[in-house]
């Protein structure tokens, strides 16, 4: 027997979501086997472009790395001038 109402259940948990998952994966099943020398022909470039986005996604975190150096000792410089945080709460 099952305690929980229909609506606090996940939504992965559901007959529904089996379904769903079941019938996705017949599809792409289904489209892989069909269309791979497509597939299997776009490969190179595909692998081609996803170094320059890679670049670009995973340089977004770091902004600028134009004088990045002096920038971070001068924030270190300004941390020992002011005390550590805790001190200052004081």
């Amino acid at each position: 027997m099952n305690d929980m109402p229909q609506g606090s259940r996940p939504f992965w948990k559901s007959r529904s979501a089996i379904v769903l998952a079941a019938s996705g994966s017949i599809a792409v099943f289904l489209l892989f086997s069909e269309h791979r020398a497509h597939f299997l022909g776009v490969l190179p470039y595909l692998l081609l472009l996803s170094c320059p986005l890679m670049h670009v996604f995973m340089h977004r975190r770091h902004h600028s790395h134009h004088g990045h150096g002096s920038h971070v000792q001068a924030q270190r410089a300004g941390r020992k001038e002011s005390g550590d945080s805790h001190e200052r709460d004081r």
